[in-house]
């Protein structure tokens, strides 16, 4: 099939990596001109390290038109953080055509602002956007044509917008990660699988003495202690209470089951967690007040996970708190700053309105 891949990223190279590696004809899109430029001088090329050795992959297109890049493709892909959506949405809101998919691995409740923009933008085309819990590879850039992947997800819960349009949209999908996609309903069902928010916050605060005193850390080893483990869990907690009281059923992939050595298989599979420290990738320099971690998973995440909280009559101590602490880190006030029903334009909506427009869309 012929997809597009917006970003260029670690998601969005290994996305564009890996489905060539496929067979399907991809069209990479970034928006810095020196970089295509010097991607196009090297032949158009991504090399993919997986366990199965060393891939060198041709994609049918790397260009920094938009246009271009997504004219007559089924899917669109966009890996890129959550931060980035806005400027991207609105870039490719007067392109979409009817039937496209527009997918976000993870998303924060992107596929919203994906559909808002595309009707701010005028138009009516019948496109779909969907969204689910983690990036679909634990991946690291190793050069700047070069990806590796560490781990591919084995199970993808999978939300749609508007959810009347999830059959389409989830075939689409299917077809490019055959056996991984499982609908979990509506795209706030979706946003609310987001592993990232839950993982990430507890190790970035809890590691903040660390992450400023050593030249390169390791959060998910040496940083992922008991006391953080148990802290995280109490953190999953809260998210699954705010699935289970706006009627979402199970399964709600606890965050537990991606350390776990047995039990129900996670979005990574089983043994994910230790093959991710084996790698050394993520030994890494982390800019404490930059880093995505807090940019991204922190302030945007909870902040959503609060005020979708509040909607629900759900408490999130642990959520709010991390959002006190995050912005005192970044001296920003991250409840005010980040990415909430209000912020999204929805917050005049009842829990009702949310619904029905979930489920039918504009």
């Amino acid at each position: 099939m012929k997809i597009a891949v917006l970003g260029g990223g670690n998601g969005s190279f290994a996305a564009a990596g890996d489905f060539a590696l496929s067979g399907h004809e991809v069209r990479l899109w970034r928006r810095d001109a020196e970089q295509v430029e010097a991607h196009l001088v090297a032949g158009s090329r991504i090399l993919v390290k997986d366990h199965n050795g060393r891939h060198d992959v041709k994609l049918a297109l790397v260009t920094t038109n938009i246009a271009e890049a997504v004219s007559d493709v089924e899917l669109v892909v966009c890996p890129a953080p959550a931060f980035a959506q806005q400027d991207i949405a609105r870039l490719l809101a007067p392109h979409l055509r009817d039937g496209q998919v527009v997918f976000l691995p993870p998303a924060t409740f992107g596929s919203m602002i994906f559909a808002q923009a595309a009707r701010d933008a005028g138009n009516r085309a019948e496109a779909s956007f969907a969204e689910t819990g983690t990036l679909p590879w634990l991946t690291r850039k190793h050069g700047p044509f070069e990806v590796a992947i560490t781990i591919r997800a084995k199970r993808l819960p999978v939300g749609v917008f508007p959810l009347d349009q999830a059959p389409h949209a989830l075939e689409v999908i299917g077809r490019a990660f055959p056996d991984v996609i499982e609908p979990c309903g509506d795209a706030l069902s979706g946003a609310l699988m987001n592993a990232g928010c839950i993982i990430h916050p507890p190790l970035i605060v809890m590691n903040a003495g660390p992450i400023e005193h050593f030249e390169r850390w390791d959060i998910h080893k040496e940083g992922t202690q008991a006391a953080i483990r148990r802290v995280t869990d109490a953190l999953d907690a809260e998210r699954i209470a705010v699935r289970e009281a706006l009627g979402y059923g199970a399964p709600h992939f606890p965050l537990a089951h991606h350390y776990a050595r047995e039990g129900e298989i996670w979005m990574y599979g089983r043994g994910s967690h230790d093959r991710l420290t084996d790698s050394g990738d993520w030994r890494e320099r982390i800019v404490l007040t930059e880093h995505r971690y807090m940019r991204e998973d922190l302030r945007l995440g909870l902040s959503l996970l609060v005020s979708v909280a509040k909607l629900a009559g759900v408490a999130t101590p642990l959520a709010k708190a991390f959002l006190a602490i995050g912005g005192a880190i970044c001296d920003e006030d991250f409840e005010q700053t980040g990415r909430t029903l209000e912020t999204l334009g929805l917050g005049q909506l009842h829990r009702a309105e949310l619904q029905t427009l979930l489920r039918e869309g504009f």
